[in-house]
């Protein structure tokens, strides 16, 4: 072979999955990584220096919202994920079986970017998810649309795309908690019918985080999640936090879950990442095994921005580079079933290839509650490749936004694990 397609040179290559961390080369041709070494002698037609950069696979948001026009929240993933350094997201259930044709239809098969998704146990997915203008009521108000055997066979039939099952567990959207726990129930039958794991997002629920008795028709919410199953929302301030606002401890059920498998994803949104539940975890290394955004038509201009953003916020909580690389490409590649296609830089696979550079300096950077925490160090994504071909890099809204912040510090009143002093939002 004479030329290659792309040498991308000299970048530190972070690949969990292959537990390579070195300086090295990468040869691309036909959009499939040829090979990887300090030697490489192939001329290229494009070559792309990586001095001084962190080389990974292409990263991975396992919990996005892009139904866009479809439902409230939909963003369009090439503008907000693959500009961002983003070549695979998985839809965090914004359509349900009647619904998700649309999704592969106007959305995955029209994107650049990789789309994969989470169904929803409801049938209409988050088409009425009540979240438009703050709308009272939810995709759970009736259970008519909660359907186990639509949702496994819909599943069965999309495997292509379709990673699991997602239910949103807050008593708001499910006719203020009263179909919560059903809703909850089926979920897991439909996750074990279709033999996938589930995504909950657990939030403001009358589903308990710790159940301290030995009732078996009382579910908890992680109790009764199996291993492999996602816990998103891990760090929110509000009821139903992992910590107890009492003694501020992670609860014992979390722990417990934690060791036995359950998936704990950060889904940081606009109003589920705390930073004072964020450091009292971090304080015992109870990092994320997936750190994902939940990013959607009211967080992409803060306080999420992005994913790089959000991968920042744990490497300035002690999260060690590696694990929060792992966080975002090995662990969710597996935690969905394609670990063995994606979340890699394996010769012979599809080049999916993100660099980024730690820019240092002082970033102050909010959370979902205006509580603010000052960072030495962002991730700047430089340079993305899909599939070999490579994507513009855009830059996000300029951090921290006043006019969000100022937004979001009005539910100061009703987090439960939260600073001493109110934010005061200038």
């Amino acid at each position: 072979m004479s030329q290659i397609d792309l040498l991308v040179k000299n970048g530190r290559i972070i690949d969990p999955t292959n537990g390579v961390d070195t300086v090295a080369d990468i040869a691309v041709n036909d959009g499939i990584i040829l090979s990887i070494d300090n030697n490489i002698q192939f001329q290229a037609k494009e070559t792309f220096d990586a001095g001084g950069c962190l080389v990974t696979p292409g990263l991975i948001d396992c919990h996005v919202h892009c139904y866009q026009y479809s439902t409230p929240l939909g963003i369009n993933p090439d503008e907000h994920c693959l500009s961002r350094g983003v070549t695979t997201i998985v839809d965090g259930g914004s359509a349900g079986a009647s619904t998700f044709q649309g999704l592969r239809r106007y959305i995955a098969d029209r994107s650049k970017t990789r789309v994969l998704a989470f169904l929803h146990i409801a049938q209409h997915g988050l088409a009425a998810a009540g979240c438009a203008s703050g709308a009272p009521g939810g995709e759970l108000d009736s259970l008519n649309v909660v359907t186990v055997d639509d949702c496994a066979k819909c599943i069965l039939e999309n495997r292509d795309m379709i990673v699991g099952v997602k239910v949103r567990l807050s008593d708001s959207i499910a006719d203020n908690g009263k179909n919560e726990a059903e809703a909850y129930r089926r979920a897991l039958l439909a996750a074990k019918k279709a033999d996938v794991p589930i995504m909950v997002h657990h939030t403001m629920s009358t589903v308990k985080t710790q159940v301290d008795n030995d009732d078996p028709t009382e579910l908890g919410c992680p109790r009764d999640l199996r291993p492999g199953d996602l816990y998103t929302h891990t760090f929110h301030p509000y009821r139903s936090c992992i910590v107890d606002p009492d003694t501020l401890t992670i609860y014992s059920d979390v722990i417990e879950a934690k060791k036995r498998g359950v998936l704990y994803d950060v889904g940081h949104g606009q109003g589920s990442f705390g930073w004072t539940v964020a450091e009292i975890c971090a304080r015992t290394q109870f990092y994320p095994d997936t750190i994902s955004t939940d990013l959607h038509s009211g967080n992409h201009i803060g306080p999420a921005y992005d994913l790089p953003i959000v991968m920042s916020k744990f490497l300035h909580l002690g999260m060690p580079l590696v694990d929060v690389i792992r966080a975002v490409t090995s662990t969710p590649a597996k935690a969905i079933g394609w670990g063995s296609r994606i979340g890699c830089l394996t010769p012979g696979k599809e080049a999916d290839i993100t660099v980024l550079k730690l820019k240092e300096g002082r970033f102050p950077m909010e959370d979902c509650q205006s509580q603010v925490r000052v960072l030495d160090k962002i991730f700047k994504p430089v340079a993305v490749w899909r599939a070999g071909n490579s994507h513009l890099i855009t830059e996000p809204t300029p951090f921290p936004n006043l006019e969000a912040m100022s937004q979001n510090s009005r539910e100061w009143d009703n987090i439960l694990v939260k600073d001493k002093a109110r934010p005061v939002v200038k």
